[in-house]
């Protein structure tokens, strides 16, 4: 998988992201592409005077496999007001994501919690997030991110929690196990923000995954993350077994690697 995110950058439009999408394909025609956030999707029909049921598609007809969940932060505008009045608001989010899945992509969702957030606003994100899956079955999974603080502004500036208490942490994903049962079948750990032993207690809380191993992870590096840029298989390996927990490798859309494997060996040997 490649993994495609950024700012919005002011001389980008909805064509600069197809052809990112076109050049990748081009280049890796196996490669799953796993690419722009609900903002950058938002810019880009918009730009093109597009709606989302045209635009969506036409990317993914050029490779887009997937669409990231992020820019979610809390779904809630009375939070997004004050930490991201410049991005999409709740509704928008939640309409990307709803399009998205009517074009045969599926997405993941996140929650960004623990700094102007309470936990009445955990809850109302849950549930809408519980809500539209019960609507479209699309979402792949649900990656709790605890707010990071130690370099950034809003906190520097004295405006936000030091993040959220190791338990709160804890609770989100045995909470949003709860919570999603049956329709979310897969809660991750973030290892970048939770470290080894966070995601050990998170594990025997409610999460069964672990994410990507990643390579050079720079966004919670810049926020003051000390959980380093890469976690490798035999660390994953090594962490479920302390915990007893069963281990695989699995693709983007939680299938068999090893299947996956076989069917593109199987193609090129034809």
């Amino acid at each position: 998988e490649v993994c495609l995110q950024g700012g919005i950058h002011p001389k980008f439009d909805g064509n600069t992201y197809h052809r990112i999408v076109q050049t990748v394909r081009a280049a890796v025609p196996d490669m799953h592409i796993h690419a722009f956030s609900p903002l950058e999707i938002v810019h880009g029909a918009q730009t093109l005077g597009l709606p989302l049921d045209e635009y969506l598609p036409w990317l993914k007809q050029a490779g887009l496999s997937t669409l990231p969940g992020t820019a979610a932060e809390i779904l809630d505008d009375e939070v997004r007001a004050v930490i991201c009045p410049d991005k999409v608001n709740t509704a928008e989010w939640l309409g990307v994501m709803r399009a998205a899945h009517g074009a045969g992509i599926r997405t993941t969702a996140t929650i960004m919690f623990g700094h102007v957030d309470r936990y009445e606003h955990w809850a109302r994100h849950l549930l809408a997030v519980r809500d539209l899956q019960e609507d479209t079955g699309g979402f792949t999974e649900f990656v709790p991110l605890p707010f990071v603080h130690m370099e950034a502004p809003m906190w520097r500036k004295g405006q936000s929690r030091s993040g959220p208490s190791f338990r709160e942490a804890i609770l989100m994903h045995s909470v949003a196990r709860l919570v999603l049962h049956t329709l979310i079948p897969n809660i991750q750990a973030s290892w970048v923000k939770l470290g080894p032993q966070g995601v050990v207690k998170a594990l025997q809380a409610g999460a069964n995954d672990l994410g990507g191993i990643l390579m050079d992870e720079s966004i919670t590096r810049s926020a003051g993350g000390q959980n380093g840029q890469l976690f490798g298989v035999e660390q994953m390996r090594e962490l479920a077994s302390s915990v007893g927990r069963p281990v695989r490798q699995r693709s983007t859309l939680y299938g068999s690697v090893e299947a996956q494997l076989a069917e593109t060996m199987g193609a090129d040997n034809v």
